[in-house]
């Protein structure tokens, strides 16, 4: 496994030049990896990365944990690139309460039967025991429908389109880092309408125009959009749409769901209202969520053996320019070329600690996945050159120090559009079409994803596959679009193991 560029020592500096040669340190990385590599233990790959990359830690809870700064910053860029979207669609940010009543989950039957296993129920509180206990949220939809039923009276009232950013809490069994935790980060999204057309165009258009869209020009992830069949559909809803993508071991993740509710809840919660034509009607409703689990999609599907691979228009540092050696001409360079590059737009970070090795910063930096390394030393200086290092092609070559500004522009599209290729040809190169429910075991269990007719396996077929540790992703039409109905002639059922 190679570990990243390879530098001299320099025992002068502490440091390392661009000589090429294997200098002590590198002798010394190379008898140990910085990471499990993939093709041996994926999932000890996955949290060496996390731990080693400073996204996250395990919190003092079972199942909790702590985001670091540099997995803090992945989840600000993602909230602000699906803000700004979500704001598009004429939704706005509101904040409801952590804790719920017990007694409202019982309004939903559907509902609380799907999350009862996963609460936590807060029973004491001031020393004294609770007159009702408090649910602490696994999702909203109970106390934002409260709300809504008082807040919806006319037809003037509609739509109602509301989201918000907030922790929730379901206790997991099995919780691993960003994929499963007991407490995570998401947004939310609710909403209320006078018809069914107007509800079910609205989860659609979330599902394409903000998740998908997000997903695939600021990801770089290529996602499945599909319809959830009914076993696999949100408690409570009428229709889930889904986006799934493909992990680096071929393994499925649940990226982010929009859901047709229905009526079910403004039936529980009464919420209705006056039509023009004066009759009380009940609402359509919807509701939407994605959460920090994208950040352990982003490490499984763009990773490699050297640590993460972050998309240049998520990442919070986009370049970082290096100073080699504490050279005063060297560091007043870096720090020009930092200035340089951050009027030109570029989110850029200078690094010109050289009391640190540099051969030390820069696997470093290549752990935490920046898309440019841009390493000056003194050499470099006298030729008005810099190093170019780009994480997601891997590669280096030397580049004019007057072009830099013009050239990283072109240089980080080239390297976002790579990356989205590399994403969906690993899907397609790994996704079978198959005819029969033996054969799609087969292709899930060796690390793909099988394409097999839903009239052939259905609901029994579906049943099936839990046997196998297999489930079905999501159903598509034949020419790849979200299928109008959960039996529409020529669904196609994708079959995965699935995170």
């Amino acid at each position: 496994m190679e570990c990243g560029p390879v530098y001299e020592l320099s025992c002068a500096y502490g440091e390392i030049s661009h000589s090429g040669n294997v200098g002590p340190y590198h002798l010394a990385m190379a008898k140990a990896p910085v990471l499990t590599p993939q093709a041996d233990d994926f999932p000890r790959w996955y949290q060496d990365l996390i731990t080693k990359a400073e996204l996250a830690d395990n919190g003092p809870v079972r199942g909790t944990m702590v985001i670091r700064p540099y997995g803090y910053g992945l989840w600000e860029r993602m909230q602000a690139e699906m803000d700004a979207r979500i704001k598009e669609t004429g939704t706005q940010n509101a904040y409801f309460p952590l804790l719920i009543p017990q007694s409202y989950l019982t309004r939903e039957a559907d509902h609380v039967e799907g999350f009862a296993p996963e609460l936590a129920v807060v029973t004491h509180g001031g020393g004294k025991e609770l007159e009702e206990p408090a649910v602490v949220r696994p999702t909203s939809e109970m106390i934002i429908n409260d709300y809504f039923s008082k807040w919806v009276q006319s037809y003037r009232d509609l739509p109602l389109l509301i989201n918000q950013w907030a922790n929730v809490v379901r206790w997991e069994l099995r919780p691993r880092l960003f994929l499963r935790t007991t407490e995570f980060l998401w947004q939310e999204g609710h909403t209320a309408h006078a018809t069914y057309e107007e509800a079910r165009d609205f989860a659609a258009h979330i599902h394409r125009q903000v998740y998908e869209d997000f997903m695939v020009n600021v990801l770089a992830m290529d996602v499945v959009p599909g319809r959830k069949t009914v076993k696999e559909r949100f408690a409570g809803a009428i229709n889930t749409l889904t986006l799934e993508g493909m992990m680096g071991d071929g393994k499925a993740l649940q990226m982010a769901t929009s859901h047709e509710l229905g009526q079910n809840f403004a039936k529980a919660f009464n919420t209705q209202y006056l039509s023009k034509d004066g009759r009380q009607e009940l609402v359509w409703q919807t509701s939407w969520g994605s959460t920090t689990r994208m950040i352990g999609a982003l490490v499984m599907m763009h990773g490699d053996d050297n640590g993460l691979r972050v998309p240049p228009r998520l990442a919070q540092t986009q370049a970082v320019v290096l100073a080699i050696k504490g050279d005063e001409a060297v560091l007043a360079k870096v720090r020009e070329i930092g200035d340089r590059l951050k009027a030109a737009g570029i989110r850029v970070q200078v690094d010109d600690r050289t009391d640190t090795p540099f051969g030390r910063r820069a696997v470093d930096w290549e752990l935490k996945g920046v898309p440019v390394r841009i390493e000056i030393g003194p050499r470099d200086l006298e030729n008005g050159t810099a190093m170019l290092a780009r994480r997601i092609p891997g590669g280096k070559e030397p580049v004019s120090l007057d072009t830099l500004v013009s050239l990283l522009p072109k240089v980080l599209e080239e390297d976002q559009a790579l990356l989205l290729k590399q994403s969906r040809e690993r899907r397609e190169s790994r996704t079978t079409e198959v005819a029969t429910i033996d054969e799609a075991v087969e292709v899930a269990g060796a690390g793909g994803w099988a394409r097999i007719p839903w009239a052939v396996l259905g609901e029994e077929g579906e049943a099936k596959l839990a046997d196998h540790a297999a489930t079905v992703r999501c159903l598509v039409a034949e020419d790849g679009s979200v299928p109008d109905a959960d039996d529409a002639p020529g669904n196609v059922a994708v079959v995965a193991r699935a995170y």
